[in-house]
């Protein structure tokens, strides 16, 4: 059933007009909360946004690669507490990880707008301009943001007669290993 999920999980730019229904946002939350962390230290929290106004103005927050929020009927904020532990990035990344992939098991699409080391507009980074909007105390980071709804486009799974299995070593770097 995982299996499934990986392989048919694809980003989704563009979701109808349609609400995620509250069970849903929750149970896509509960996951996020038994996302692993380094040492239980579970630096990551979520800010939660249905609000067409607020989405439409964090749209906004980079130079490329954010506008479709504007269109989605809810996106979840993955930021963590940097004071927590200094692997809060890893941390944040498989929780948002769990939301895609409780999501998509849910029906839902789902895409993930990077923030960590992007830039609203030259000299402002992204993740300053969505902590200002957000009211986000300094000493927490954004990692993404994550795009969720019902799609509005369909995309093929993965295929796995395509995959790039020169990606894979063994024992060693460009030591080959291959897949049955």
């Amino acid at each position: 059933m995982i299996n499934d999920l990986i392989r048919s999980r694809r980003s989704i730019r563009k979701f109808k007009d349609k609400k995620v229904e509250k069970g849903k946002i929750d149970q896509i939350l509960k996951a996020a909360l038994m996302a692993p962390s380094s040492r239980s230290r579970c630096p990551w929290e979520f800010i939660v946004l249905d609000d067409q106004d607020i989405l439409s103005k964090l749209s906004t927050c980079r130079e490329h690669g954010a506008s479709f929020l504007k269109n989605a009927p809810l996106a979840i904020v993955v930021l963590a507490d940097t004071e927590k532990t200094d692997v809060w990035v890893e941390d944040a990344s498989i929780a948002a990880s769990y939301i895609q992939l409780r999501a998509h098991d849910l029906g839902l699409g789902t895409c993930w707008i990077q923030v960590r080391n992007r830039f609203y507009s030259e000299g402002v980074e992204t993740n300053e301009f969505i902590c200002q909007e957000l009211g986000i105390p300094r000493h927490y980071a954004i990692e993404c943001m994550i795009a969720v709804g019902y799609a509005d486009e369909e995309k093929s799974p993965y295929d796995e007669e395509s995959l790039k299995t020169e990606k894979l070593h063994y024992n060693g770097f460009r030591q080959g290993f291959e897949l049955n």
